[in-house]
């Protein structure tokens, strides 16, 4: 009797949270690498991940911890610039470890251009974190010691190598490149939850009021700039090995910052799922934009008008989302949601 009492007072399991789980596992690890083409492998999906990955980190700090931040291609940067060094200079070293090492190289300097978090705050702190892309671009353009003394200041990436297994092919590029974003965007859904992230939000609400109530604000400030410049930082190396493969420091200019600083805002501040949203709408965008204009256009619509028209619509609809919908393409996906669900019930 007791058994059965306290099998009855156990919550039901709510299958639903773990069924888009597992259906987005069995497509990325199932589907895409059996039936999925080159260029979908190439083109979209390996810089969706890392795009991904980059707005996970961003959202982190601006979402949810509400530092604003503009160097986040910097970031990238010393990721790439990083793993490329060290798979270059320590022999042996596994890939595993090499963009660990990386993440941690590029914390360390999130961390020091974080500093001016501790007394400036909004657009001061946007200034100050766009020091960071200058310096990091110039510094890697002129030492040579970066590039290993490339001329044009372009590094390659090496061979990709996991426990004996080459992944220098689409299909392995992609399973690195899903597994890395899969296993630090649940580390941060996991840190978001905790004790921590609540310090995260208690800052990004009320910096007086979390000072009251015991948050170490300044603290708190640094660890999310490491933190945020860590997952970028990897997400730097996913850009220059998986997807590009041959990178060049003005790659990483400032236009990349704000790319990612636009697929937050788009897909929605403080949520996981906006930074997804966010980078498929900006990696799909242009590619549906340039169809309908060849469509449409003909000749006409040349690759200049297609960047202006770009620029232009994204702008645009940037502005809407701010306007019409701040929390961005994840509140409308909830809303969407809720609107089936209601009219299935």
């Amino acid at each position: 009797m007791a058994v059965q009492a306290l099998d009855a007072a156990r919550l039901p399991i709510d299958w639903q949270k773990f069924a888009l789980p597992a259906v987005l596992i069995v497509v990325a690890y199932g589907l895409i690498p059996a039936y999925a083409s080159s260029y979908l492998v190439e083109a979209i999906l390996l810089p969706f991940l890392a795009l991904s990955l980059a707005a996970v980190g961003l959202n982190l700090l601006t979402g949810y911890c509400g530092q604003l931040s503009l160097g986040s291609s910097a970031f990238m940067a010393v990721g790439a610039f990083a793993a490329y060094n060290f798979n270059l200079r320590v022999e042996g070293l596994p890939l595993v470890a090499t963009m660990i090492l990386a993440g941690i190289s590029a914390a360390g300097i999130g961390v020091v251009f974080g500093l001016p978090s501790l007394r400036l705050r909004g657009f001061y702190l946007a200034v100050s974190t766009l020091a960071a892309q200058f310096f990091v671009q110039w510094a890697l353009t002129k030492f040579g010691w970066f590039s290993n003394d490339s001329p044009s200041g372009v590094i390659s990436a090496p061979h990709l190598v996991v426990t004996g297994f080459s992944l220098d092919g689409a299909t392995g590029r992609y399973l690195l490149s899903v597994t890395t974003v899969i296993v630090l965007t649940a580390l941060v859904w996991r840190l978001v939850n905790s004790a921590t992230g609540r310090n995260f939000i208690a800052v990004r609400d009320n910096e007086t009021a979390a000072r009251v109530i015991g948050v170490p604000v300044l603290r708190t400030k640094l660890l999310a700039f490491a933190i945020s410049s860590f997952i970028i930082g990897v997400a730097g190396v996913l850009w220059a090995f998986t997807y590009l493969r041959t990178v060049e420091p003005a790659g990483f200019n400032l236009d990349r910052s704000f790319q990612i600083l636009f697929i937050i805002i788009i897909g929605g501040l403080a949520s996981m799922r906006g930074a997804f949203l966010g980078a498929a709408f900006i990696v799909i965008f242009p590619l549906i934009l340039s169809r309908l204009g060849a469509f449409l256009f003909g000749g006409l619509f040349d690759s200049g008008v297609l960047d202006m028209s770009q620029r232009i619509v994204l702008g645009a609809l940037i502005i809407i989302f701010l306007i019409a919908e701040p929390n961005g393409l994840s509140a409308l996906f909830d809303r969407l949601k809720r609107r089936i669900g209601s009219r299935s019930s």
